[in-house]
């Protein structure tokens, strides 16, 4: 499977936040595109939107008036999208807690490729990320580029708090440590 281009993944941001917007649905933009957004290296992948659960259905409807089919994937943490060849996920779950209209609420509005829309704070998308981490997949370079670009807008004590019982997630936090990107002793 190719990677999907620069170009079909901004389109896909864009054109599906648009719709969002349009439709008067409460979302944040989330994931990896929202630490683009706050500094980070860029997406190679997909786009991640946050949406609480009680607004899947007013999505999906706006988002098939856009012309966006979203699918249910087996995994029932998100919907999927798939438009401008790239794969667009919708989540309503984060590293097993639910997507809140309270969390999308204290989202920052940002300028977004041109299109103001509310983006997930770094340290929340941070925390998603090392919560999220497993012996299935522990992969620590995107991570450390990522952490290392937006470092100084994280809140490194409630990161620690997150993933105080969570090993993988902790493991990160101690090399982020050692390497001086959370600014603390290692």
């Amino acid at each position: 499977m190719t990677e999907p281009s620069r170009d079909g993944l901004r389109t896909a941001l864009k054109r599906t936040a648009s719709a969002l917007k349009g439709g008067d649905v409460p979302f944040a933009l989330s994931g990896s595109y929202a630490l683009w957004a706050r500094g980070g290296p860029e997406s190679e992948h997909d786009v991640d939107f946050a949406i609480a659960e009680d607004d899947l259905e007013l999505a999906v409807t706006v988002l098939a008036e856009a012309g966006l089919h979203a699918r249910r994937p087996p995994e029932d943490w998100l919907l999927k999208l798939d438009t401008d060849g790239v794969v667009v996920d919708l989540l309503h779950r984060a590293a097993g807690v639910p997507v809140t209209r309270e969390l999308l609420q204290h989202s920052d509005v940002l300028e977004v490729l041109s299109v103001r829309m509310p983006v997930l704070h770094a340290t929340e998308i941070i925390s998603q990320k090392l919560r999220s981490l497993s012996e299935h997949y522990c992969d620590f370079a995107p991570l450390l580029a990522q952490t290392r670009a937006v470092r100084e807008q994280l809140d490194w004590h409630r990161l620690r708090r997150d993933v105080a019982e969570q090993d993988y997630g902790l493991a990160f936090v101690f090399l982020a440590d050692r390497l001086g990107i959370s600014g603390e002793p290692g």
